[in-house]
């Protein structure tokens, strides 16, 4: 029986929290704390792809707000060109998203380390650059306008309550969805290729194949967060999806912790909401980043959460050998 339901474990505190967001409605939050809200829930949808590239098979991607950028872009675009609405939307945009993950990924996985950071990087500026370039057909450096409402059952969903729910939705998609990919066969693969990649290859792991596989796992996820993110803002434009974004990712998926479920969730609530809370202004929030970063990185090299249960842990062990030894003493006194 325990060992039926121990898979299930890990993903039972995610769905917690999850359902305790569910609630936050209730609080009466203002439009801002709403909109922050939303905007972490985006976030985390792509936090969970870049979790299964970063935390399972141990690549980091310097540019994975591109391929937000291009669910975005493929949204606006079939809005525009062919009145394509928000929910056929949302898997094109997952699709276009893991197909430029192919184009990324097939040239820049030749490389390893700080080589491969750099080449991610570099596509990533090199959309942006084509984004703005591109005329009437992306709307240059200003962009596109969306201007198809999002409908649920016949109901125009637009305003920020209804569509709070419909993305703290797929962030509830994601975390079963990225849940199921750390507990399955290919998972396993994964970390065995993160862990020791010749000892996978000797194995007869095919190293690169998988690796692509993964960075197509993490643009289905960037591209549908793309799409969440193209009709919320209504409006988008090349340097939404720029270099400081992609290093914004990076940092939740880092700080929170990748290899755990609970960890983009974490990791995309604090960079979102730290600097409102503190009530910072951007440069502030950069250097509180860039702290926060540092801190993780030398103290708790797994992330936030990984570290509260290593600490949770230790502190256990530690009541539990006091205990044995006060319980010696009274034996002894006893005897």
């Amino acid at each position: 029986m325990n060992n039926s339901l121990s898979p299930f474990r890990s993903l039972i505190p995610a769905l917690i929290v999850l359902a305790l967001l569910a609630l936050m409605p209730v609080l009466g939050p203002s439009n801002r704390m709403l909109s922050l809200a939303i905007s972490a829930g985006i976030n985390i949808v792509a936090l969970y792809g870049l979790s299964v590239l970063f935390g399972q098979t141990g690549i980091l991607s310097m540019g994975h707000a591109a391929l937000v950028g291009v669910g975005a872009y493929a949204a606006a675009i079939f809005a525009r060109d062919a009145g394509i609405g928000f929910w056929v939307a949302l898997p094109l945009g997952g699709i276009f998203a893991a197909i430029a993950a192919v184009v990324i990924g097939i040239p820049s996985l030749r490389v390893s380390g700080h080589h491969f950071v750099i080449m991610t990087f570099a596509f990533g500026q090199l959309l942006t650059i084509v984004l703005t370039n591109g005329g009437d057909y992306t709307g240059a450096a200003t962009g596109l306008d969306l201007q198809l409402p999002v409908n649920v059952f016949g109901t125009r969903a637009d305003d920020l309550l209804p569509y709070y729910f419909i993305v703290l939705a797929f962030v509830t998609l994601s975390a079963v969805a990225s849940w199921a990919i750390i507990n399955s066969r290919y998972g396993r693969t994964l970390r065995a290729i993160r862990e020791n990649e010749k000892l996978a290859a000797s194995l007869g792991i095919n190293i690169g194949r998988h690796k692509i596989g993964a960075f197509v796992v993490s643009g289905v996820f960037a591209g549908v967060s793309g799409v969440l993110l193209a009709y919320f803002l209504r409006h988008i434009s090349p340097t939404q999806f720029a270099s400081f974004p992609s290093i914004y990712l990076a940092l939740m998926v880092m700080i929170g912790g990748a290899r755990l479920l609970l960890g983009p969730i974490a990791g995309g609530i604090l960079v979102s909401f730290l600097p409102e809370v503190l009530n910072l202004d951007p440069v502030e929030s950069r250097i509180l980043y860039g702290v926060c970063l540092i801190a993780v990185i030398l103290l708790l090299p797994n992330g936030l959460i990984a570290g509260l249960i290593d600490g949770w842990q230790r502190l256990l062990r530690g009541s539990g050998r006091k205990q044995a030894v006060s319980g010696n003493h009274a034996s002894e006194a006893g005897r």
